[in-house]
C-alpha cells in the first residue's frame, strides 16, 4: 500500500536550517508530482511547495520563496524540503502528499483535494 513517512523535524532557533525528508513506498514514485503542506496551531493546513514528477518544475507559496527549496531523488523514492532562514511563523506540522494524478502536466495543484495520500507529519518548531 502507499506510504509516505516524513522525518527531519525538530526544535530550532530563528535563522537556523532544517531539511525534511519524505520516504515514499508502495507505488511508482517517479510518476507522481509531490508536495509539502503545513498546519500551524489553530490554522488550516496550507500549501508550501510542490515539484513535478520529473523535477522540472517547482512552485512555492510566497511566504517561503527564497528560503525553502523542494527537491526529489527518484532513485531513493524521497522528496525533500530544505528550509533555511527559519522564522517563528514557520512553526507547524509539515506533511508530504502525493498528487492524485500520475504524470500530471500543466500547473501544479496547490489545494489539498488534489492530493490523495498523506504522511503522518513532522513537527517543526522555530523559537525566536
Amino acid at each position: 500500500q502507499v506510504q509516505l513517512v516524513e522525518s527531519g523535524g525538530g526544535l530550532v532557533q530563528a535563522g537556523d536550517s532544517l531539511r525534511l525528508s519524505c520516504a515514499a513506498s508502495g507505488y511508482t514514485f517517479s510518476s507522481y508530482n509531490m508536495a509539502w503542506f503545513r498546519q500551524a496551531p489553530g490554522k488550516e493546513r496550507e500549501f508550501v511547495a510542490s515539484i513535478t514528477w520529473g523535477s522540472g518544475t517547482t512552485v512555492y507559496t510566497d511566504s517561503v520563496k527564497g528560503r525553502f527549496s523542494i527537491s526529489r531523488d527518484n532513485a531513493k523514492n524521497t522528496v525533500y524540503l530544505q528550509m533555511n532562514s527559519l522564522k517563528p511563523e514557520d512553526t507547524a506540522v509539515y506533511y508530504c502528499a502525493r498528487d492524485m494524478k500520475n504524470y500530471r502536466l500543466g500547473n501544479l495543484p496547490r489545494v489539498e483535494s488534489q492530493y490523495d495520500y498523506w504522511g503522518q507529519g513532522t513537527q517543526v518548531t522555530v523559537s525566536s
